[in-house]
């Protein structure tokens, strides 16, 4: 099971009868779907925030498959897309490829390798999502030190020992302990490797004025 929220499959094919035909399949394989006739209309509806994958067309006349996941990703709609295509090439392959597509499939393709795209793309939607809800806790987390800790913080994931520290904002290395203390109780981590991790985890790099 991958999520306790059904996913829903967005389906983006300018041809009525590829468009219907997946949809009807992908209904009877039990998923919720939508189905669009254009790149606009998709970015017109208002999804809601759970799990799903697109799975988009090419060739579609206004803004086509590739420029639709342009677009996406200059708004920020993260969802993972398969395209599907009748007059594929490998440049265009490798394009939607490196742009981060989870496959690329001709038609006519077989069910289960729709079914397989699918499942690898809601796989990488929930780990996202998990990934989005960590970075968010850590970010919470870190709001809660106060403007002391945070530097703390930030001069502790550059390396510095606590007397370094304690030079560069001229504190005895003893207070610098205590906040250092605070820090690691208020992100709930018991090494500096543990808090080196969370800071990856949430992109959290140290100011420019600690480095």
């Amino acid at each position: 099971m991958l999520s306790e929220t059904h996913p829903t499959l967005f389906i983006v094919d300018d041809d009525a009868s590829v468009r219907k035909g997946v949809g009807r399949f992908l209904q009877s394989a039990g998923f919720s779907t939508k189905l669009f006739a254009s790149s606009q209309e998709f970015l017109e509806y208002e999804r809601s925030d759970g799990p799903s994958c697109l799975v988009l067309d090419v060739q579609m006349p206004g803004l086509n498959g590739l420029e639709l996941q342009e677009e996406m990703a200059a708004r920020g709609i993260s969802i993972p897309i398969i395209f599907i295509t009748g007059h594929g090439d490998i440049p265009m392959t490798v394009k939607a490829m490196k742009s981060g597509a989870i496959d690329f499939l001709p038609k006519p393709f077989e069910d289960e390798m729709l079914l397989s795209s699918i499942d690898k793309a809601l796989e990488k939607d929930l780990c996202d999502r998990r990934k989005q809800g960590e970075k968010e806790s850590i970010l919470g987390r870190l709001d809660k030190l106060t403007k002391r800790e945070r530097q703390v913080f930030d001069l502790v994931i550059t390396g510095l020992l606590n007397k370094q520290i304690a030079g560069e904002l001229g504190a005895a290395v003893k207070t610098i302990k205590v906040h250092r203390g605070r820090v690691m109780r208020k992100l709930e981590v018991v090494s500096v490797a543990e808090l080196v991790h969370l800071a990856e985890q949430a992109h959290v790099y140290p100011t420019p004025s600690a480095v």
